[in-house]
């Protein structure tokens, strides 16, 4: 029987531990990156160059590397090789993102489609997938191929299924759900699952990666969406609301929704049917939330996901890199960026 992780106090290094313990291949996925986004064309060139300025944690990337040396991968370079595939992926993801969004800044910085509009957004976002096609053909397994390929599809029709709901307060849980396993955790599952296939491990390890990231990309995109209404972290400096004034429903507003009396029901609905929202609606709408409980009620919600994830990892030895991936599990619920 699984063991349930208790979250503590203390700060969780994981992060930085597996950054560190892979950081020889992690230089190498930026180098492969690079080298894969040369082209003829100056703004293509210009818009990638721009991108990947603005960094981002890697987590993807370092998951997939992470997980290829859990599994003995030690000496190729294979897993370098899909971990830039799986970057790219995210990367096309997210200038796809900031274009239905109407997004204007991303990690601190002026968005893609801000500078250069969306159409050239969205055909640079088209570039990133097709050079990861490309790698992943080069490489020639068609087990990886076929992940990857079924993984950018979830992911679209996460997407489409998160537009198709917005404004939406009387989604079911289980459609947020199946929005955030499609759009988020499918592509941390693919990446956990490179590991094992490059090194051609038995099904049961492949199965026990899988669940791994799967679970670890829920709790990842329910912390996320928690944050965003976590007033306490304007004392960090972070902006917070993002969803709100998009009018994404996520999970905080979800639980809210079935907690609250018929007039708070009628005003959070009324507020999710306007163009725009304001800082007064969201200062509402947190105050609401919180003298609800609904912050730690989404937090519970996440620990169910994160023991699931850290379990998945029992079936392989005692090892140092089981440990790093173990402790990420609770990282992605207490991280504050």
């Amino acid at each position: 029987m699984g063991s349930v992780i208790k979250l503590s106090k203390k700060i969780n290094n994981s992060y930085l531990e597996l950054k560190k313990s892979v950081e020889d291949k992690l230089v190498m996925v930026d180098e492969r990156i690079q080298q894969k986004l040369q082209s003829n064309v100056d703004l293509v060139k210009q818009m990638s160059s721009y991108h990947l300025d603005t960094g981002g944690k890697k987590l993807r990337a370092l998951i997939t590397l992470g997980a290829s040396k859990l599994c003995g991968y030690y000496k190729g370079s294979r897993d370098v090789n899909f971990a830039a595939c799986v970057e790219l992926i995210h990367s096309a993801t997210l200038m796809h993102d900031d274009v239905i969004d109407n997004g204007e800044i991303r990690r601190g910085k002026k968005t893609i489609n801000k500078i250069w509009g969306n159409q050239s957004s969205i055909l640079v976002g088209d570039y990133l997938l097709s050079r990861c096609f490309e790698m992943m053909v080069e490489d020639g397994n068609l087990e990886i191929l076929k992940l990857l390929s079924s993984t950018s599809a979830l992911i679209s029709q996460g997407e489409i299924l998160q537009l198709q709901h917005k404004g939406n307060v009387e989604m079911l849980e289980e459609t947020y759900l199946k929005i955030i396993s499609n759009k988020t955790a499918a592509l941390f599952l693919a990446a956990a699952k490179i590991g094992p296939i490059i090194v051609e491990k038995e099904n049961k390890y492949k199965d026990a990666l899988e669940s791994y990231g799967k679970n670890l990309g829920l709790t990842f995109q329910i912390a996320d969406d928690t944050l965003d209404y976590n007033s306490d972290l304007k004392l960090f400096g972070k902006k917070i609301g993002n969803d709100f004034f998009e009018g994404k429903v996520t999970l905080p507003i979800i639980l809210l929704f079935q907690k609250i009396d018929e007039n708070e029901k009628k005003f959070i609905k009324t507020l999710f049917q306007k163009k725009q929202r304001t800082e007064d609606d969201l200062k509402k709408v947190i105050e609401l939330i919180k003298s609800n409980n609904i912050i730690n009620e989404c937090y519970k919600k996440a620990e169910h996901y994160i023991n699931l994830a850290s379990n998945s990892l029992n079936i392989f030895e005692n090892s140092y890199e089981k440990d790093i991936l173990k402790n990420l599990t609770s990282f992605s619920l207490e991280r504050n960026f």
